[in-house]
């Protein structure tokens, strides 16, 4: 019979339902700064604000309607050691934003992707969001979800910060 042994990061998860408000950014950072500490990966605050608050924001631009914010505590599969988290963005919008609405990514080691990145115009107001989250995120994707019952549907963007102490862990094993 086999054992299940718990992982090193018990699980965890939060959800935010936030309005269609423009303050609804600096919730979500709110809300990570007080959980990420908590669990100790104040190490990952910086940047899972920023990339948290460019998909909450992209969601009260371009909708009308609320989005959901939910954070998740990342647990190793088969006692791989992983510790960090997964940040999930809803939004009512049917439209899944280029590159996300391929499968999902993971970040390529520096210099991998050397002349592939993607340029955006100086003169732009907007546009870096996304861009931001494909270059900071360990990992990122998107998808579509079909209307429900409610009449919900939309879409759901995410990210996953790793601990570095995790990701030297595993690049040792």
């Amino acid at each position: 019979m086999a054992t299940v042994s718990p992982s090193p990061t018990p699980a965890w998860s939060y959800a935010l339902h936030l309005p269609h408000d423009p303050r609804a950014p600096r919730i979500a950072r709110m809300t990570l700064r007080a959980v990420l500490p908590a669990y100790g990966m104040g190490e990952l605050l910086d940047t899972a604000e920023l990339l948290a608050s460019e998909l909450v924001t992209n969601a009260n631009r371009h909708t009308k309607g609320p989005a959901a914010l939910r954070l998740r505590g990342l647990g190793g599969l088969h006692g791989e050691p992983r510790n960090g988290v997964r940040v999930t963005v809803w939004d009512t919008d049917a439209h899944v934003p280029s590159p996300f609405d391929k499968p999902p990514a993971r970040r390529s080691s520096p210099g991998a992707g050397q002349g592939q990145v993607e340029q955006v115009d100086e003169r732009s107001l907007g546009g870096r969001g996304l861009l931001l989250v494909r270059e900071w995120a360990d990992r990122w994707g998107g998808c579509l979800l079909g209307d429900d019952l409610f009449g919900r549907g939309g879409k759901l963007l995410w990210f996953e910060l790793e601990s570095r102490s995790a990701a030297d862990v595993k690049a040792v094993a």
